[in-house]
């Protein structure tokens, strides 16, 4: 298959730091390319290098001629007077120069791509709404490359959905940069890792994120062996060299020379020891033992006239792992802030646990000064911080979210923006809390950041709810889901998947509507024993939730994942244990019904 370009000894620097050096690959015809890597690694400069809008410092990129690109950066730079149709018109003339032409294709994109009219002012649009639009006109443009940087950090579920069957089906070639690893799975031909770490700058494994999962372990396997070996030999190098300060034989000066060249070896081999630096890290819990942390109560919910949600019922106790999904618009951030009490329900009510201690990341999050030190934003009070009950140095508690010491004394204006978001939940994590609530926390967070706080958070003690994007992190840390359709029905279910499958084959952009309850039936209508099974209802299903955990955490372990029999067994005790938690939910909700 024949390249779109290729890559030749790129290298690009930011002052005095290296993004990278001498990279050299290819894009070829129709390949879907998930580019993944740190943050600060350098992959948005070499997206806006790809597309000719950033030189390198040496190097160059070899384009196709007549090859188009469409660049989807992660800001845009729209004019909030101007109409979605307009500017899909004007993308839709690049390709055409054709006026009617163009206006036709603006019309249809504007129906395909879901938008209520063409004649809103972009001024008006979200930014999920914002970010369908540039995907939209980046389509109208007829790349032969397509170009997506970080894609999914403002788009809700069913817009990812959508994205990804575009993808799927479509003759043009792309690099999409994203850490969506559901998203790298479903979609990706080739996963490249930008890492300066990696002997050519970035490991490069073609099929799907699983793979590229299995041969990276593999990879840095190989460096750890390498990385020992080389030890080993500079030991007894060094050791010579201690013993023979003064020899001047040609043998010995050649030995000299062999044994700098192997310490240079082995001081490259330790820097990409840093691969799989990350942390396991928990919540800072409170220890509180309160069964009805957040009791919410025939909820209500509405905004602008709109009704969002009507009598919900939820009860949030120590361990309770709530995932709340829905399209944009749906009501998510509103609910959330309702839970938190930060507004009033319009009917119902919501009541705290006496004395409740709540930590809220807000994805409309207040900004840090960008004039301090990292140094002060993560720990005020000195050079020590207090976790978990014991006191850390301001250096160790910086590297368990990756920053190094010399990051220390940098200013926050200068961090990027998934820097940003690890010291933001650097600073929560430090707060004693029975319950934190998360709206869309996984904007612009590498792999091993996401790590971090998927682990923290399905080892915090106390209740969590989390909004998010990000389908790995609901599936990894949701007990269970709640879907708000927008129209003030709601349903619980068992695990994203379920939601996933219940989402309307003839309407892919949002799932099917419950029906607002009515007034609830009198529970003096069921029968003693029915009685009895409501009560014990929430305790049992409880205890399956925790059984298919158990059930998915060995899918997991060396001894499953290395022997197809036992896999195969895995994969149906998973499956017996969802089916079981979701027939009690629905037995639940018919008892309460």
């Amino acid at each position: 298959m024949a390249f779109l370009l290729s890559v030749r000894n790129l290298t690009k620097s930011f002052g005095a730091r290296r993004l990278f050096d001498d990279l050299t690959f290819g894009i070829e015809e129709r390949e879907r390319v998930g580019l993944i890597g740190p943050n600060g690694a350098g992959k948005s400069t070499l997206l806006a290098m790809l597309a000719d809008r950033e030189k390198a410092d040496a190097g160059d990129v070899s384009r196709r001629r007549g090859l188009r690109v469409s660049l989807v950066s992660q800001s845009d730079e729209f004019q909030p007077a101007d109409t979605v149709h307009h500017v899909l018109a004007v993308s839709a003339n690049s390709v055409l120069h054709d006026i009617g032409g163009a206006h036709e294709r603006a019309t249809v994109a504007v129906s395909e791509f879901g938008f209520d009219s063409g004649e809103q002012p972009i001024g008006d649009l979200s930014g999920g709404w914002r970010k369908r639009l540039q995907i939209a006109c980046a389509r109208l443009a007829e790349p032969d490359l397509l170009l997506l940087d970080e894609p999914t950090n403002h788009l809700d579920i069913p817009g990812i959905l959508a994205l990804e069957q575009m993808l799927l089906s479509a003759s043009f070639g792309c690099i999409v940069v994203t850490h969506d690893r559901y998203f790298l799975e479903n979609v990706a031909t080739r996963v490249m890792e930008l890492h300066p770490s990696w002997p050519q700058g970035y490991l490069s494994v073609s099929g799907p994120y699983s793979r590229f999962v299995e041969e990276r372990a593999e990879a840095v396997s190989r460096e750890d062996n390498n990385r020992r070996g080389l030890e080993a030999k500079a030991r007894i190098e060094r050791a010579w060299l201690a013993r023979n300060p003064q020899a001047r034989t040609t043998k010995s000066v050649s030995r000299i020379a062999d044994a700098g060249a192997l310490l240079d070896e082995l001081a490259d081999a330790n820097k990409r020891g840093s691969l799989d630096k990350a942390a396991t890290l928990q919540f800072s819990g409170s220890g509180r033992k309160s069964r009805e942390l957040i009791v919410a109560t025939d909820l209500g919910i509405e905004m602008e006239g709109r009704r969002l949600l009507v009598g919900l019922d939820l009860l949030l106790s120590p361990g309770d792992r709530l995932g709340v999904v829905g399209a944009n618009g749906s009501g998510k951030t509103t609910l959330l802030k309702t839970l938190a009490r930060d507004r009033e329900p319009s009917s119902g009510a919501v009541r705290h646990a006496h004395g409740l201690r709540l930590v809220y990341f807000d994805q409309r999050r207040a900004p840090i000064d960008p004039r301090e030190r990292l140094r002060d934003a993560l720990s005020p009070a000195g050079d020590n911080v207090e976790y978990l009950g014991q006191s850390m140095h301001i250096v160790s508690w910086a590297n368990r979210f990756l920053f190094g010491r010399d990051d220390l004394n940098r200013q926050v204006g200068s961090l990027s923006g998934g820097e940003q978001s690890r010291l933001r939940i650097a600073q929560l994590m430090l707060v004693p809390a029975d319950v934190a609530i998360l709206d869309e926390p996984t904007n612009d967070l590498d792999l091993a950041s996401l790590d971090v706080l998927q682990q923290g958070l399905i080892d915090f003690p106390g209740a969590v709810v989390l909004v998010s994007h990000d389908r790995y992190l609901l599936d990894r840390v949701s007990t269970r889901i709640l879907a708000l359709d927008g129209s003030g029905g709601h349903a619980f279910y068992a695990d994203y998947a379920q939601w996933e499958r219940s989402l309307a084959p003839s309407d892919p952009q949002r799932p099917r509507q419950q029906a607002p309850r009515g007034p609830k039936t009198p529970q003096a209508r069921l029968s003693g024993a029915e009685r009895r099974e409501l009560g014990e209802m929430e305790a049992r299903i409880a205890e399956a939730e925790a059984a298919a955990e158990a059930a998915k955490a060995k899918l997991t372990e060396p001894e499953t994942a290395t022997r197809p029999d036992r896999l195969q067994q895995a994969w149906a005790d998973v499956e017996a244990a969802d089916a079981r938690v979701a027939a009690m939910y629905a037995r639940w909700q018919e008892l309460e019904d």
